[in-house]
């Protein structure tokens, strides 16, 4: 089994959402993880805090860190949240992308870990 990040692309410039629509968002994105866990493809799922909250560390061979407030990117897409699963193959995870696409209404970035076999 490989694990694959889905990665959910949220555009933060876009006006927030009312309340109703965010919870049943919540409950659809429930019932897909719990059907991840049924199946056992989950591994890990969490949200994120939009990017004003986030820190950036650059660290130079210098010896020299730099902290930084905001995102790495600038740009209005950010990571807004993400699943880890298992899955046999990208097409698996990209099934699991779909319904998670579907879940959340945001588009789901599928990226599989380095498991160190390129090198």
């Amino acid at each position: 089994m490989k694990q694959y990040l889905l990665a959910v692309q949220f555009d933060e410039s876009a006006p927030p959402e009312p309340e109703e629509d965010v919870l049943a968002m919540m409950a659809r994105t429930g019932k897909v993880t719990d059907e991840m866990k049924a199946a056992g493809a989950w591994v890990f799922v969490g949200g994120l805090e939009h990017s004003h909250a986030s820190t950036v560390v650059r660290a130079s061979s210098g010896g020299a860190t730099t902290i930084t407030d905001g995102p790495f990117a600038e740009t209005k897409e950010q990571l807004g949240g993400f699943w880890v699963i298992n899955a046999e193959n990208l097409d698996e995870a990209l099934t699991w992308a779909e319904k998670c696409s579907l879940a959340c209404g945001q588009p789901i970035e599928v990226r599989p870990f380095d498991d160190g076999s390129r090198r």
